[in-house]
Parts: structure tokens; C-alpha cells; sequence
């Protein structure tokens, strides 16, 4: 599933077709993805001009002038085609510009979902409710995690990914930067010290950061909106690495938490 990585990607890559255009055509080429279409969809975005792209957790936001955000999730096989040479049974939501680009949501498993929500109820958009802070946001601290994670029995690996803990934070980059900071996936979250934690944070705003330069991790279906794969899959140190080398001479191990597979170092993560 594309990660925080991949959505920023995304973000980015389309912001240089979209934002400030004006979307002169929409249509769509099935009722739903994950859930229906928004019914008023196409009359929205239809001769509305895009002011501002933007990402809350794993979602990618599309601002209208007409005060309404479209909401799109990848899901597990998402990606945008920017001016493809044809489209295809999978593009599913097709965008055209006044400048003459065509932009198209192709979605194979139909995992995704796009939803319109008023510009001033874009925080009470029921996913985004009771989500945690932004890890690369100023509100996400050592002092903020220690807080939220008092008292916490589970494994800290799964409090990372609980989206009321801290926002799009998933699978790869949890397993990456626990292996950055030495801490044990399956140590009690409330048990994890200040010290640590201090480590921890920048430890995952170091991974995220360095994916978002590298394009993401390109995993099965993913690809940026120009075609391009990313290269950040080539510096995982642990993830998808069982039985191999660890830099600190121990040996990367595999086990599942949460029914996710947890990829460290017994040697170095403690």
C-alpha cells in the first residue's frame, strides 16, 4: 500500500499540473472505487479552479476554489497517470485542464476512494477526526509521544501505526526507524523512555524525509505520477531483509505483530 512517502510524491507531482488550473473537464468511468463517487463530483470539479494541493496522513488533498477539498486515497494499487497516451480500463476518474493536461486515477484493485468535503469541515472529515499529529509537523514530539504513549501496554512497533497516535505513519518506515533509534519493536509503548524517544522522532522524520526525496518505495502497483519508480526500497536496512547482514553484524530477523510482518536486528535493537 502506498505509504505517507508515496502520497507526498504524488502530491508534489501533480501540484505542477493542477495547481492554479482550472479544470475545464471530469468524468468518471464507474460508479465507485472503495465506496461510490461523490454524486456531485464531476459538477464540482467541473470549471473549478484548483488553489492549493496538499496531504493529511496517507490522504492527498485537492483544494477548490468553489470551497471543497477532494479527498483521495490510493488505496492498495492507486497512482495518478499524468497525460498518458491513452486511458485505460483502470482510470477510473479522469481530469482535463485548461492548459490541455489530462490527469487520471487508475486504480486495478479499486482499494482507493475520493470523497468532497466543504473546505471549513475539512477536519471534522470523519477519517481525519481522531488522527494524531503529522510526523513531519511541528506538534509531533518526543514530549507529545511520551504523553501519548503513557501507560500503554502494546508493542510500540503497533502504537506507531495507530493513526491516533501519529498520522500516516505505516509498516515500512515504522520497522526503519525503530532499526534507526535501536529500539525493540516489541517493547510496551509506555515503556519506552524520554531518552529513547528523543531518538525515536527524529528517527522517523529522517526516513520519511529521506523516501520523499527518493520518490517512495515503489512496492508492487506504486508509481509516481510521471511513471517513475521509486528508489528508497534500495536503503531499507531492515525491511523485507530477513536473514540478511545488519551494518552492526547482528542478523535481520522476521516476525508478525498485529498481522503485519516486523522485520530487526535482536543484536542492536534493545
Amino acid at each position: 500500500m502506498p505509504e505517507l512517502p508515496e502520497v507526498e510524491t504524488t502530491v508534489r507531482g501533480l501540484a505542477g499540473f493542477l495547481e492554479g488550473e482550472v479544470i475545464a473537464r471530469a468524468r468518471v468511468h464507474r460508479p465507485d472505487l472503495r465506496r461510490p463517487f461523490p454524486p456531485d463530483l464531476v459538477q464540482v470539479l467541473t470549471g473549478a479552479k484548483v488553489t492549493l494541493l496538499g496531504r493529511r496522513a496517507k490522504y492527498g488533498l485537492i483544494h477548490l476554489d468553489r470551497e471543497q477539498v477532494m479527498i483521495f486515497h490510493l488505496g492498495m494499487s492507486g497512482r495518478w497517470r499524468i497525460d498518458p497516451e491513452y486511458i485505460g480500463k483502470h482510470d477510473h476518474l479522469v481530469l482535463e485542464t485548461g492548459a490541455g493536461h489530462v490527469l487520471a486515477l487508475n486504480d486495478a484493485r479499486r482499494f482507493g476512494s475520493v470523497d468532497l468535503v466543504a473546505s471549513e469541515a475539512l477536519e471534522d472529515f470523519a477519517p481525519f477526526a481522531a488522527m494524531g499529529p503529522e510526523p513531519l509537523g511541528p506538534d509531533f514530539t518526543p514530549a507529545y509521544l511520551k504523553r501519548a504513549l503513557a501507560g500503554k501496554i502494546p508493542a510500540i512497533k503497533l502504537a506507531l501505526l495507530d493513526q491516533r497516535i501519529v498520522a500516516g505513519l505505516g509498516n515500512i518506515y515504522v520497522c526503519e526507524a525503530l532499526h534507526r533509534a535501536r529500539i525493540r519493536p516489541d517493547r510496551a509503548a509506555g515503556r519506552v523512555s524520554l531518552p529513547r524517544l528523543k531518538l525515536l522522532v527524529p528517527a522517523i522524520r529522517d526516513v520519511l524525509t529521506e523516501s520523499i526525496e527518493a520518490g517512495g518505495s515503489s512496492m508492487r502497483d506504486y508509481a509516481r505520477p510521471d511513471g517513475e519508480l521509486g528508489y528508497f526500497a534500495a536503503h531499507w536496512r531492515v525491511y523485507g531483509r530477513e536473514g540478511q547482514p545488519c551494518h552492526c553484524g547482528g542478523t535481520v530477523e522476521r516476525f508478525v505483530q498485529g498481522g503485519r510482518s516486523t522485520f530487526w536486528c535482536p543484536k542492536c535493537q534493545r
